[in-house]
């Protein structure tokens, strides 16, 4: 009994201990467990980044949309995009070793030409337009006639009948000039000869007056009449120096008549070149790509229409500031857009000399709309440029071989 007893008492310690053992081996078990969801979290959370970044699903944008937020708005280097990946809609990215894609448009030689009225047109409306879009111009042909025409050529009619009074004025003081000349040629030739018959007389009254035959009053009155023939003789000559050619006075009333003509014809001048503000020329040979008014109305701040020479197309591309220094002039490119049945090819001609704000964005909810980007100039080819000249300002993604002009 008590060798039993002994052992009884050992078993349910013995199972106590077995049991407490039993309870703390779980304990073990579930902490590894909580380890283990550690490493499995991190996968998920990293997972879903990469599911959140690249394929952008309509959950999370419109949480973007919501709180106003932007991928990539907390790093000044856009996200690299996958060759396979790139398509008109993409932002400016690196796509392969060499090569460079940015987002960009079609556009005539030279850009787009808006054509306004003339300086100093003021309130004038159109009153005809000369041409349609699509229509080829010529250097100096009349897109456009504005209602001022009228005014100005009424003008013009004031002014030619200025003139024709000023030349009639003109006239008329070197006429007047003329005949006054030849009245005090006539006084003088008659104050002469009055002259040489008073010296006559004189002389006679003299020899008679020596031989006693008469009187010293007779004397006295021809010689009076002798110096008043003298005198007369001077004012006429006098009178006729103001009609000389080289007179003073003569050339003041034709001075001043000539300056009414010339005045006349600057005003006549004038009016003619006010007359080119009725007609709005072609600035340059080019294709009319739009029109924005129509007979009857004022030209807005957007012009008249639009120009463009559309035999030379080329692409404005938009690269972005860290991917510039890969770009050369020369360099291939290819372009492409869903509206191109294939794809065009050109060359880089030029690189701009300065850094601005992305002005091309897709429509992406998720494109970075304040990129800074260098423009780039790239001419298409001639197939190209036949095949892109009705699709100016087309958006399109430009592909640049670059290093290959090296």
């Amino acid at each position: 009994m008590s060798t039993d007893t002994p052992e009884n008492a050992r078993l349910p310690l013995e199972d106590n201990g077995t049991s407490e053992q039993g309870r703390a081996r779980p304990k073990k078990t579930s902490g590894r467990a909580r380890l283990l969801l550690v490493p499995l979290f991190f996968a998920v959370l990293f997972a879903g980044g990469v599911v959140g970044l690249y394929f952008q699903p309509p959950g999370l944008q419109a949480v973007f949309r919501t709180f106003g937020l932007e991928p990539g708005g907390g790093t000044d280097t856009p996200i690299a995009v996958a060759i396979q990946q790139v398509t008109s809609r993409e932002e400016v990215a690196v796509v392969s070793e060499g090569d460079v894609v940015a987002l960009g448009r079609i556009i005539p030689k030279g850009d787009v030409v808006t054509v306004s009225p003339p300086f100093g047109s003021g309130d004038a409306r159109i009153a005809r337009l000369e041409v349609g879009v699509g229509d080829l111009v010529s250097d100096g042909d009349v897109l456009a006639i504005m209602d001022s025409r009228s005014q100005l050529e009424g003008a013009i009619a004031t002014a030619h009948a200025n003139l024709a009074v000023s030349e009639a004025a003109l006239l008329q003081t070197r006429e007047t000039i003329r005949a006054s000349r030849s009245e005090a040629e006539a006084s003088l030739a008659r104050a002469m000869a009055t002259e040489a018959a008073a010296a006559a007389e004189l002389d006679r009254t003299t020899a008679l007056l020596e031989r006693g035959v008469t009187t010293r009053s007779v004397l006295d009155q021809a010689v009076a009449r002798a110096q008043e023939a003298a005198r007369d003789v001077e004012r006429a000559e006098a009178t006729l120096s103001r009609y000389a050619p080289g007179s003073g006075t003569t050339q003041a009333d034709i001075a001043l008549a000539e300056a009414n003509v010339a005045a006349a014809k600057a005003t006549l001048a004038q009016a003619e070149r006010d007359l080119e503000k009725a007609f709005v020329r072609a600035p340059s040979a080019g294709t009319v790509l739009d029109i924005h008014v129509r007979a009857g109305e004022r030209p807005g701040s957007e012009g008249i229409l639009d120009l463009g020479d559309t035999t030379q197309m080329t692409v404005e591309a938009e690269v972005y500031q860290t991917l510039i220094g890969r770009v050369a002039v020369g360099d291939p490119a290819t372009i492409s857009a869903d509206a191109l049945r294939l794809p065009l090819s050109g060359e880089v001609t030029a690189i701009g000399l300065e850094i601005g704000r992305q002005s091309i964005t897709s429509d992406d909810p998720a494109a970075n709309t304040d990129a800074r980007v260098v423009d780039v100039i790239i001419a298409l080819d001639a197939e190209a440029s036949a095949a892109a000249a009705r699709f100016t300002n087309l958006q399109v993604v430009a592909r640049i071989d670059a290093g290959r002009a090296e």
